[in-house]
Formats: C-alpha cells, structure tokens, sequence
C-alpha cells in the first residue's frame, strides 16, 4: 500500500491549491501577473494618493492586478485633460503666440498661471478622489 501524500491538493471550500512542502501544505498564493509601466506626475501623484489616504483600495486593486491599468488610465486622462484645460484658458486670456515675440515674461508668466490652474483642477477631478 503506498503511503505517499499527494504533491498537491486543492481545498474544496476555498478553492485555494496547496502544495506539500516537506510534512506540510503549503498555499500556492501567486500575485497575477500586472503590465509594465512608466509612470509620469499624475500617475506617481496617484499612487502616492492611494498608498497614503485610500489603504483599502490601494490593497485591493494590488491584489486584484489592476493597480496598473488604473494608474495608466488616470495619468492618460489626466494628460488629456490637463491640455485641453490649457487650450480653453489660452483662449479665455487672449493669449496668442505673437506675444512670445513682443512681450515674451508676461507670455510665460501667463502660461505658468494656466497650467498651475489646470493642474489644480485635474488634481481636485482626478487625483485626489
């Protein structure tokens, strides 16, 4: 008769596969698989976010594999967003780009205030929700 325990096994109730380890069932917990990323400003912005003040959801879309795809969509979004943001103030302000020749620090300065605005915006919409 042969005495030898099965390599591995699967719980019924949980669903959970175990492999043996020595004397011991040990659970063969394996995080999925995630896409590779580069994250920009807004993406590292919300990653930040989550980490710091949303642990819970931070946690679960880890665990769940869609902590990436996440934060790829919402710093794609927030590029988008940022952008046409700008081009609707730009607009708003009169600003044109014969300024840059004729009155080139009120030009720049200008634009720096669009963006701060824009940016902060985006934040309040989509990064620190």
């Amino acid at each position: 008769m042969n005495n030898e325990l099965p390599k591995t096994k699967i719980d019924e109730r949980t669903g959970i596969e175990y492999y043996l380890e020595g004397d011991y069932y040990i659970p063969n917990l394996v995080m999925p698989k995630q896409e590779k990323i580069v994250l920009n400003k807004y993406g590292r912005m919300r990653l930040k976010y989550l980490k710091e003040h949303k642990k819970d959801n931070y946690t679960i879309m880890l665990m769940n594999g869609t902590l990436n795809t996440h934060l790829k969509e919402i710093q794609e979004t927030a590029d988008n967003r940022v952008q046409q943001i700008i081009s609707e103030l730009k607009v708003k302000s009169d600003l044109t780009e014969d300024m840059k020749n004729t009155d080139m620090l009120y030009w720049v300065g200008t634009m720096n205030s669009i963006k701060a605005q824009a940016e902060e915006i985006v934040f309040s919409e989509l990064i620190y929700v």
